[in-house]
């Protein structure tokens, strides 16, 4: 699945599908090229530890690597074992998790403006 200004890929076999593009379009922009990147907790630990000196499995990622582009990186296994804590589908987790990390490469700090900012999404797109 990929476009002009949009790549998915994975290095896991399953991964909920969602409308993955649209949402991009909708917190980014049509012109941001965004890099998706499906992974297992061994790759996100990596990642993490590398990249923010943090010592543990994160659910999202997301980098920034210029105005106009970024990287997101969901781990589907660690997602799915806090979507009930979230009240949230395995999948509905997921959606979310990415908009909250569009939401970051949009410039959004943790509070209650992005907090806002992911209700309105999640609505839009019928996360559940």
């Amino acid at each position: 699945m990929s476009s002009r200004t949009f790549a998915l890929t994975s290095t896991i076999k399953h991964f909920p599908v969602h409308p993955y593009e649209a949402i991009k379009d909708a917190i980014l922009g049509r012109s941001y090229y965004l890099s998706v990147n499906f992974i297992g907790p061994s790759r996100a630990k990596k990642l993490n530890t590398t990249y923010r000196k943090k010592d543990y499995v994160p659910d999202v990622l997301s980098f920034p690597l210029d105005e106009k582009t970024g990287e997101i990186y969901l781990c589907p296994e660690i997602a799915y074992l806090e979507a009930k804590a979230f009240n949230l589908s395995c999948p509905g987790h997921i959606a979310f998790l990415f908009i909250h990390g569009c939401l970051h490469l949009k410039g959004h700090d943790h509070g209650d403006k992005m907090e806002a900012q992911e209700r309105r999404f999640m609505k839009q797109f019928k996360v559940v």
